[in-house]
């Protein structure tokens, strides 16, 4: 068997069908039903264990949920999402004014909410401690409600239950604030219906596992042999590594940071930042496709890219679905009617609705408990330097679209040096606007000084 072989095993026949054959009775009690009853029991204890994780880890904040609390936390989200469920399935009897903007008004209820607890004072109470926990927890269930109520305007709801939506309202499998697998909807499409598309399932979720802890463990040499600080693995082979300093530490120093290693340090933190990715995403899709959710990656080879919408496209997948489901396809829509002699204008537009004012908006709630606690503009503020990066990538991806159009369905220049070169450019670009982005102290104005020095001009 050859490498390609061996690598591709769940594509394999005679592979896929000793797994059915091994596995048959198992596979066969295995129906669509049950497994989906499983991942709902599941989902259950995660709607309990998520929040508890959530809420105690509660260092700094103004107010601090007790046992008891966080259980009213627990019991009012289950309460709001069976509203949610509610409204979406018999949607068409919503309000006229709902059902055209049913976004819109979910994220208005989100920041009433907020409203009423920044109005309601500073004064402790279980009431408001239970407040402020729904405030910091609907973060991780907002784009999951605005999945479910995309089904019911889009009349999907039929012959579903409230079961089978919590598979991925509370998703035990793991994920964060952006649904891997996205809604109900798009987990159906991908669903094994019978026993060999469930054992293809499986051998892809196998290989997506082990692949995943394959680039966890090259991430954890990467690590450990090139940065500087190094990690466990440095003071195995007796400290020594190649001395690079990690980007948000060289970022702090400026202009001052020494070129050579600037240089290297970027390209190597984006190589980190896709192995992280990959290494957590493709555990997450390989555990629902044992449960016979073939969905698509979440990483799929975006060193490979030659473009860089190419790239956004492979790097973040479902965080680029979500982007593109709720900014960039309504408001190309809605400037249909307006910019249709400026097409150019238009997809300008609904690339910066996504790229840049969406990207800047859920990062923003993500830092909930800053937004519980009413201090929007300060986190905008902190949020300066990311929102001039959101900015930079969408002028990046708006390009690189534009591009893709006047090559007109043309293949780009061929050649293995023509590809290399247009892969260099994509590193370089995703590489040069991390700088932005990079965690760490380092200020807006260091960031600035520190890219302008890497070309010699600070």
């Amino acid at each position: 068997m050859g490498i390609g072989r061996f690598t591709q095993f769940h594509e394999t026949p005679a592979v896929i069908a000793w797994w059915g054959a091994r596995l048959g009775s198992v596979l066969g009690w295995l129906t669509p039903s049950r497994r989906r009853a499983i991942l709902a029991a599941a989902a259950l204890g995660a709607g309990v264990v998520i929040p508890q994780n959530m809420l105690g880890s509660h260092k700094g904040w103004s107010v601090a949920p007790s046992g008891p609390e966080i259980a009213c936390v627990i019991v009012a989200l289950f309460v709001i999402l069976g509203l949610m469920y509610r409204a979406s399935a018999g949607f068409s009897a919503l309000p006229a004014l709902i059902r055209r903007h049913p976004q819109l008004t979910l994220h208005l209820l989100y920041w009433g909410f907020l409203a009423l607890l920044w109005t309601s004072g500073p004064v402790t109470g279980g009431w408001r401690t239970v407040l402020f926990g729904i405030a910091i927890i609907f973060p991780f269930l907002i784009w999951r409600c605005a999945f479910l109520l995309l089904a019911g305007q889009h009349g999907r709801m039929a012959g579903t239950r409230f079961s089978d939506h919590l598979i991925y309202l509370w998703p035990a499998y793991g994920g964060n604030d952006t649904p891997y697998g996205k809604g109900l909807g798009y987990l159906s499409q991908c669903e094994a219906k019978t026993q060999i598309e469930l054992a293809r399932s499986q051998l892809a979720g196998i290989r997506l596992i082990l692949l995943g802890f394959c680039w966890g463990v090259v991430m954890y040499v990467m690590e450990g042999i090139i940065y500087g600080d190094g990690n466990s693995l440095t003071r195995v082979i007796g400290g020594r590594t190649l001395g690079i300093p990690a980007l948000g530490h060289l970022v702090k120093q400026g202009a001052e940071a020494p070129l050579a290693a600037s240089w290297v340090s970027i390209y190597c933190e984006l190589v980190k930042q896709v192995l992280r990715h990959a290494a957590g995403g493709h555990v997450i899709i390989g555990v629902l496709r044992l449960f016979g959710f073939n969905v698509f990656r979440n990483t799929y080879k975006p060193l490979l890219a030659e473009s860089v919408v190419e790239f956004w496209n492979r790097y973040y997948y479902y965080f680029k679905e979500l982007m593109v489901t709720f900014f960039f396809l309504p408001t190309y829509a809605v400037l249909g009617r307006r910019l249709g002699k400026w097409p150019q204008l238009r997809l300008f537009a609904a690339v910066f609705a996504a790229a840049f004012v969406g990207n800047v908006y859920y990062h923003l709630i993500k830092v909930s408990e800053r937004m519980a606690e009413g201090r929007v503009l300060e986190e905008l503020f902190e949020h300066r330097s990311r929102i001039f990066y959101c900015f930079l990538l969408a002028l990046g991806i708006f390009v690189s679209m534009l591009r893709q159009q006047r090559l007109r369905g043309q293949p780009p220049a061929a050649g293995t040096a023509n590809r290399i070169l247009r892969i260099a450019g994509v590193w370089t670009f995703f590489s040069l606007i991390f700088i932005w982005n990079v965690r760490g102290r380092a200020t807006f104005g260091n960031r600035v000084d520190f890219f302008f020095g890497m070309f010699g001009l600070a």
